[in-house]
């Protein structure tokens, strides 16, 4: 167990600096979930209700932006939509009438005769509490903010020191004056503190500390065509369209920042350095029919969340994940036992959304309550992670109190490490794997479909809390000890009701094994029960002891870790061949064997 403690700590220090953004972020703080009464209507304290796009016409305060060929764009999209109807994602189709046509049309007229803006970022700007952004078809560069110097000297002074020790993190008060040397688009929602922010960032996050007023909450920013490919962000180079390389101007697309309330709706992102949306210390938020493309990171980055949701979404083509909801906050089982609720409550919610060709569909290190349902994650290297690695910059370690239902994981052998590969993945995982669980607890992991994954279906393991929270002498982050023994994470996790190795259509397509579990002596409560095989197949598992069904879940005191030597060489081997950048001498990085459907 040492020798892996030393391996862990060195592997994943690499992969963590080797994945580090161009920008060092600040130490963030999980906000107030509480509605801030200051506005009217209140902003937060739930996800907030999208306003239909005929309204924005009696709304005064409305900034309408546009081309001057987005009513003939508009034109020739309805046309296309009422003859052949349009895609959602790759996995939801609608139709649209001729009736919609007319009145979708006589809308964007009216709007038309709005509009000021021929760029997004200056109607924002323009824009208040309770604001309204329409954007009329058209793609959209935004050449004043990418003219902005990206790390402007002028905007040094701003710059901070973050919970990592690093000096130069880049403050909030350095968005706000310096909006577009990160961003394409910048959403900030409130004014500067009347204080002055904390010079050491606090170990508990509870609570924004120095926060401002309301100046840009409850802003709902929406595309005015027929589906989200009518209006387009772009941020690198608009030849390639929805693919890659990106070659992103900016590193970030749209920063919505302390921004309560933010509705965001029917456009599509690409093309940024790292994050194509980006949400941060934001109580509320709703984006829905929305597509990103091709970034260095992230499809969708939350951080330090409250009261969130996606849904009808399109993600591809990212180096790390394509929709993460990082430091979730603290609403799960670890929550209540603290007392900041009385019951666990799911913070935010990801569904009717694909996830596919990146390192990672899914990624949440220390998200903790977020729920997670009928969604498809497909042609990934894998489909879903969520994870306590880089423990001491995100808040709510350890992670749990997931809840990942009804979803398909299917196909996620995706091999991103090939030299012709046209993304750049800047995490090591495993190719051909559905989803694993590293360090999590309390996740419930139900109802969901796993086929034709090569490798595995599910992996769970544990990682031990030295590997992960800093030195006793360091800023260490609340729940994050480097002395706890045993390890704080992988406790009571359950696996049932999924369906493995099943189409869609009846047809066997095997996982390479179906539950693979680290077995780690420490771990208990995790269980595994009501999983349906293929008639005529049994559940295929790692472990040599078998899994623990713990009574149907009903007894989970029942399950406990008896190790496993195979396991724990491979965890040691594969984070060794990480930390030397030597992949060769694990098998993750290979893409593995289709398993025969004969066996």
């Amino acid at each position: 167990m040492l020798r892996r403690a030393a391996v862990l700590a060195g592997a994943l220090t690499l992969s963590i600096t080797a994945a580090a953004p161009a920008h060092i972020e600040r130490a963030s703080y999980w906000p107030d979930p509480k509605p801030d009464t200051s506005v009217t209507p209140p902003a937060g304290g739930k996800v907030p209700t999208a306003k239909p796009l005929a309204s924005a016409l009696s709304n005064p305060s409305t900034k309408v932006v546009c081309q001057a060929n987005s009513l003939s764009l508009l034109k020739t999209s309805i046309a296309s939509a009422v003859k052949n109807g349009y895609d959602v994602r790759p996995t939801e189709h609608r139709s649209f009438s001729a009736k919609q046509g007319k009145a979708l049309l006589a809308l964007n007229k009216k709007l038309f005769k709005k509009c000021k803006f021929n760029e997004i970022q200056p109607a924002v700007t323009a824009s208040g509490n309770n604001g309204r952004v329409v954007i009329m078809p058209g793609l959209y560069t935004e050449p004043t903010a990418r003219k902005h110097l990206t790390q402007d000297p002028k905007c040094a002074q701003y710059r901070i020191l973050n919970d990592r020790g690093q000096p130069t993190a880049l403050s909030y008060e350095y968005q706000t004056k310096c909006p577009n040397d990160q961003n394409l688009i910048a959403v900030m929602g409130r004014a500067l503190g009347p204080g002055k922010d904390p010079a050491q960032p606090r170990p508990d996050r509870h609570g924004i500390p120095n926060l401002g007023k309301c100046i840009r909450c409850n802003l709902q920013m929406e595309g005015s065509g027929v589906n989200a490919d009518d209006v387009v962000i772009d941020g690198g180079d608009t030849k390639v369209g929805n693919k890659g390389p990106f070659k992103g101007k900016k590193d970030v697309g749209i920063r919505v920042d302390r921004a309560d309330g933010f509705v965001g709706r029917n456009f599509t992102v690409r093309h940024v350095n790292e994050h194509d949306i980006y949400i941060l210390e934001t109580d509320g938020y709703l984006i829905e029919n929305f597509k990103v493309y091709y970034a260095g990171e992230y499809g969708v980055l939350t951080f330090v969340e409250d009261h969130g949701e996606m849904r009808h979404c399109d993600a591809a083509g990212f180096g790390d994940s394509a929709l993460y909801p990082g430091a979730a906050a603290e609403t799960g089982d670890q929550g209540v036992k603290e007392g900041f609720e009385k019951k666990r409550r799911y913070n935010q919610r990801i569904h009717l959304c694909d996830m596919h060709h990146s390192a990672l569909g899914y990624s949440g290190t220390d998200a903790n309550g977020v729920r997670v349902d009928h969604n498809n994650f497909y042609d990934n290297t894998m489909g879903f992670s969520t994870d306590v690695f880089t423990a001491s910059g995100h808040p709510g370690y350890p992670q749990d109190s997931d809840l990942v239902e009804d979803n398909n994981f299917y196909n996620n052998n995706f091999n991103s490490y090939t030299s012709d590969s046209d993304i750049k993945p800047t995490v090591p995982v495993p190719i051909g794997v559905g989803m694993w669980i590293a360090g999590g607890n309390a996740n419930y992991i139900r109802g969901n479909h796993f086929w034709d994954n090569w490798r595995r279906g599910t992996m769970l393991f544990t990682v031990p809390d030295q590997f992960v929270c800093p030195q006793p002498d360091d800023n260490n982050l609340h729940g994050c000890d480097p002395s706890t023994t045993p390890p704080s994470n992988s406790y009571n996790n359950m696996y049932s009701k999924n369906v493995m190795g099943i189409d869609p259509k009846g047809k066997y397509v095997p996982n390479g094994t179906d539950f693979w579990w680290d077995n780690y002596p420490t771990s208990t409560g995790n269980c595994w029960f009501d999983n349906t095989a293929f008639k005529g197949k049994s559940i295929t598992t790692s472990a040599a002891t078998g899994l623990p069904a713990c009574s149907g879940g009903k007894d989970p005191s029942s399950s406990q870790g008896m190790s496993d030597p195979a396991a724990e060489s491979e965890l040691v081997n594969c984070l060794a061949a990480v930390e030397s950048d030597n992949r060769d001498t694990c098998p993750w990085f290979t893409t593995p064997d289709k398993p025969s459907a004969s066996r």
